[in-house]
């Protein structure tokens, strides 16, 4: 190992900027550089050990030095507060809850309005999609949000009206974006 600090190669030779790869014997098979056929037995880096091993020490973080439920619990409260500036609509009609069950329906739409201020948002969640209508009408950039991802963007017509061609899957929320105005509706399970 001496001879490799000084210069000289594993064999005796000089390394003159040459790379040097092998056992001090002159053996192939040295350690792992990164490249092709240095994983074990010559193959691919193990991705499977490298995962089990990144497993392993996360689950030692978690014993040794865990997480205070207070640092947690502040985590939450900021992501809350990321849209702080946006008013939020709050539901004023909820077919669910406010209408009247028609006879023979089985499969009627979820009807859903949300207000703030002269802001009023009609929304329709049915198995197809959600379709809906902006009031007034007004240029807008709605989100559809669901969980931590990114809000998916919805395109809003002159008439204020939007669809998707897909129903949310669990809670979701709306945020709307009119000039300087940012309003959020209440989170909903779909």
């Amino acid at each position: 190992m001496d001879d490799a600090l000084n210069g000289e190669g594993f064999d005796g030779e000089e390394l003159h900027g040459e790379e040097v790869r092998g056992e001090p014997d002159g053996e192939p098979g040295g350690a792992f550089d990164g490249q092709p056929g240095d994983g074990p037995a010559g193959g691919e880096p193990d991705d499977g050990f490298t995962t089990a091993l990144e497993e392993e020490l996360r689950q030692a973080a978690a014993v040794l030095d865990p997480m205070p439920p207070e640092l947690l619990q502040i985590a939450v409260d900021a992501y809350a507060l990321h849209d702080l500036e946006a008013r939020v609509a709050e539901l004023t009609f909820d077919s669910l809850v406010d209408a009247l069950p028609v006879r023979g329906v089985t499969d009627a739409p979820r009807m859903l309005t949300f207000t703030a201020g002269e802001v009023t948002v009609d929304v329709e969640v049915t198995s197809e999609g959600l379709l809906g209508q902006l009031l007034p009408p007004r240029p807008a950039g709605i989100e559809i949000l669901s969980g931590p991802q990114p809000g998916t963007p919805v395109t809003v017509d002159e008439m204020g009206r939007f669809t998707t061609d897909r129903p949310p899957s669990g809670p979701f929320a709306l945020r709307l974006r009119t000039g300087s105005d940012v309003i959020t509706t209440e989170w909903l399970r779909a």
